[in-house]
């Protein structure tokens, strides 16, 4: 959070001047803009440092998985490896092809590009509509905004009107565009966080930006063409002088009807010696908290902790 030092600062009209313009960043970077509105602005201690290491990343072959049981189950205790220690990993031969990937990100590009006029109908901050393009305007007074745009398909269990999304696009749930930011070292892309979800699965063009926190130390993620076993990684995307930075995440959630069941840690990885440090809880729950709490927490699940 910024409180900026000037007392005549009207932080609520500049974040509804923007909002109404329902051009997002990118109308920003189109206007010309040489300095971020101060909304954007970031503190200091959130900001990147320049990255000083250096890791090899854990990548993942998914080649003959389907039809070889023994290779099946190579795979799966590799992403059980690299989910305990990482949170995070990189797949190959996992059979989508390449002209597929490359044709959902022009896809993106193609939707963020529009003119304004053509897509300001689908601008909207409400949750409750499953087809919306934003821009992450902060809810919270003085909350940091972001250098992004974002347009969000919701499928709840696999299910959405194929009529409800834009015919520029794909049907990939967040399509992400960062467009070029004429003040990198003040804002950030995507700030510190971890996903709600229980997998993540994204795809990021050549320009690269995102980083995750291994072992207290940020670190690249290069782009290539649970009980506290498996890590809710920490992630953030950097803003940056060149782009725009096109990535599409799918979040994988709770059905329906699996949500409304309650959580807990995996009774299989329980024993006496590791016990279950979480209580039970709901996801909506555990989504509503991480939620409202902004950027004060960057994961929810240490609320559910027992207390011992």
């Amino acid at each position: 959070m910024v409180v900026p030092s000037n007392e005549h600062y009207d932080w609520a009209k500049e974040v509804k001047e923007f909002d109404d313009t329902k051009a997002g960043v990118k109308g920003l970077v189109d206007a010309g803009v040489a300095k971020i509105p101060k909304f954007f602005v970031h503190p200091p201690k959130s900001l990147p440092a320049p990255s000083k290491t250096t890791l090899e990343l854990p990548t993942i072959d998914f080649e003959g998985v389907e039809n070889d049981g023994a290779r099946r189950k190579e795979v799966v205790e590799e992403i059980r490896t690299a989910a305990g220690k990482w949170g995070f990993f990189r797949i190959v031969n996992h059979g989508v092809p390449l002209h597929i990937m490359d044709a959902m990100l022009e896809a993106i590009k193609r939707f963020h590009e529009q003119p304004v006029e053509d897509k300001m109908h689908l601008y909207s901050a409400d949750s409750r509509q499953r087809v919306r393009f934003n821009s992450n305007v902060p809810q919270r007074e003085y909350d940091s905004a972001c250098w992004r745009d974002i347009l969000t398909c919701v499928f709840h269990d696999d299910q959405l009107d194929p009529d409800a999304i834009p015919l520029a696009c794909s049907e990939a749930l967040a399509c992400l565009y960062y467009p070029i930011c004429p003040e990198p070292d003040k804002t950030l892309g995507t700030p510190k966080h971890s996903d709600t979800t229980f997998l993540t699965l994204l795809m990021q063009d050549t320009i690269g930006g995102l980083q995750i926190l291994h072992d207290n130390q940020w670190v690249d993620v290069p782009p290539v063409i649970s009980n506290d076993k498996f890590i809710s990684v920490e992630h953030r995307v950097l803003a940056q002088p060149v782009g725009p930075r096109i990535s599409v995440a799918s979040f994988f959630t709770p059905s329906l009807r699996a949500g409304a069941k309650p959580f807990a840690p995996i009774k299989e990885i329980l024993s006496d010696e590791n016990p279950a440090i979480y209580r039970e809880f709901l996801f909506k729950e555990y989504y509503e908290y991480y939620k409202t709490k902004g950027q004060d927490v960057t994961s929810a699940l240490p609320h559910f902790r027992i207390n011992e």
